[in-house]
């Protein structure tokens, strides 16, 4: 049988040079900035310090960090692919924020046909990145890099569409990404998974561990990811009492899914030991499973409930759920996505939805109006009046009921899920073209097949199996 060759002398510089030069061509066209980084708009009555830059830059390096070390380090647990988890992830990820600036900015920061270039499109951009991210973690090991780049190039749009239309059109809260980061890319991942299905991985592969040095990498990116979450929960929430909220409850749910986790790793353990695969992603459950509700009023012992409830759906996830969908549903999730941001991401909608259909003035005072933008009063009504009053520049809403934006809550889930499904099945078909280079089943889970690797990359196999050999000579 002719062996599929895996070069990417020729395709994968191509691939690069000419979609760049398609950026680089776009971004001429139709790309400047906006009024906070033109100088044009900058007058002697300007005051430097009202520049957004203040505002979002510490944000931006936060979420930055995740991106690219967080995400970078977390991802290479296998000890002969860290090249690939944290090279991949480095060039992914800069792929799609540049290509993301381009899509989002169409259908968000456009007007007179051009895109406004600012500090918060390039928030925006990273966080379509790390839905890229993200899916890549169900692959993990079973992809080239072209096939990674095609399928950031693919999922970048339909996220974007997707996130554009949700929120035109249902206008749902979601200040940590729920819905419209974590649900969209589980499902996107796993729908791809589901097409490029491996029968010879069920069994295992002879290089899909880890080891010392690795788990140890992978924790520092759990690290990181963990003390930067709350940047990522709060960087678009609004200025004030909503962005403090959000600190707060991300913290204590990450807080109180980290203690859940070394408790259940220990627990779960038939040998009463702690399982660093825990460590590396259930620890960071709580995260997830405050997002839909991080800015509103839930109560700081709800955060933390909610980070056990999550860590726990993980941890069972982990142990009995990705190894079913394998056997029985073709779903070989490498990095147990659906576990950390499937499972948590549906826990934090349910949780989004009982705190929005509990919110009243009671609770919240005028600023429910606020925090619900689209239960304010309508145009006209007597009440928008009252409440301009107390709370000067409150924009009309559209006047719906707590029971009203519950249910385009529940719309936005099952949309958001069915959406991010197709569209992953769908580019999981593109990915399978041998043109990009998709490595063997012997090749997973390897840097040789597509790095310079040093000599001593796999000593510790090398060593095991010399060790082995004297053992049968003796």
């Amino acid at each position: 049988m002719k062996t599929k060759s895996t070069s990417l002398r020729v395709r994968f510089p191509v691939f690069l040079f000419v979609t760049q030069l398609v950026i680089v061509a776009l971004y001429a066209a139709f790309v400047t900035y906006d009024e906070h980084a033109d100088a044009r708009f900058q007058t002697n009555r300007t005051n430097p310090m009202d520049n957004t830059v203040y505002r979002y830059y510490p944000v931006f390096t936060d979420i930055q960090f995740m991106i690219f070390i967080g995400f970078g380090c977390l991802l290479a647990f296998f000890r002969f692919y860290g090249f690939g988890g944290m090279v991949f992830n480095f060039l992914t990820a800069t792929f799609a924020i540049q290509w993301a600036i381009l899509v989002q900015g169409y259908f968000q920061f456009s007007h007179e046909g051009k895109i406004h270039l600012g500090l918060i499109n390039l928030i925006n951009a990273e966080f379509a990145c790390a839905v890229v991210l993200i899916s890549f973690g169900a692959v993990l090991g079973k992809t080239s890099p072209l096939q990674l780049l095609v399928m950031a190039l693919l999922e970048v749009p339909v996220f974007v569409v997707t996130e554009w239309a949700v929120l035109k059109y249902l206008k749902i809260n979601d200040a940590g990404g729920s819905i419209l980061i974590h649900l969209f890319a589980c499902y996107f991942g796993l729908g791809v998974t589901f097409v490029l299905y491996r029968p010879c991985l069920n069994e295992g592969h002879a290089k899909e561990t880890t080891s010392y040095h690795s788990d140890i990498l992978s924790v520092m990116g759990t690290l990181f990811l963990w003390v930067f979450w709350p940047s990522f929960n709060s960087a678009l929430t609004l200025n004030g009492d909503d962005q403090h909220r959000a600190i707060l409850h991300t913290f204590l749910g990450l807080s109180a899914s980290t203690l859940t986790a070394f408790a259940l790793s220990a627990m779960l353990n038939k040998n009463g030991k702690i399982t660093m695969a825990d460590v590396q992603n259930v620890t960071l459950a709580g995260g997830v499973t405050v997002g839909a509700s991080v800015d509103m009023m839930i109560s700081p012992a709800a955060a933390y409930a909610l980070g056990v409830i999550g860590c726990t759906a993980c941890m069972l996830g982990y142990k009995y759920l990705s190894p079913f969908l394998a056997r029985r549903f073709r779903i070989q999730d490498q990095c147990g996505i659906h576990n950390l941001h499937g499972l948590t991401g549906l826990i934090s909608c349910a949780a989004g939805i009982c705190a929005i259909l509990m919110a009243n003035e009671e609770i919240y005072g005028p600023s429910l109006y606020e925090i619900f933008a689209h239960r304010a009063p309508v145009e006209g009504d007597p009440k928008l009046e009252e409440l301009q009053m107390l709370i000067p520049g409150l924009q009309p809403g559209l006047g719906r009921t707590a029971r009203e934006q519950a249910l385009f809550q529940v719309a936005a889930v099952f949309s958001t899920i069915g959406v991010s499904a197709l569209g992953g099945i769908l580019t999981g078909f593109v990915l399978k073209l041998p043109y990009l280079a998709p490595p063997s089943d012997d090749f997973c889970f390897d840097d040789e097949l597509f790095f310079d690797v040093p000599p001593d990359y796999d000593s510790p196999l090398k060593f095991n199996n010399t060790i082995t050999s004297e053992d049968s000579a003796a």
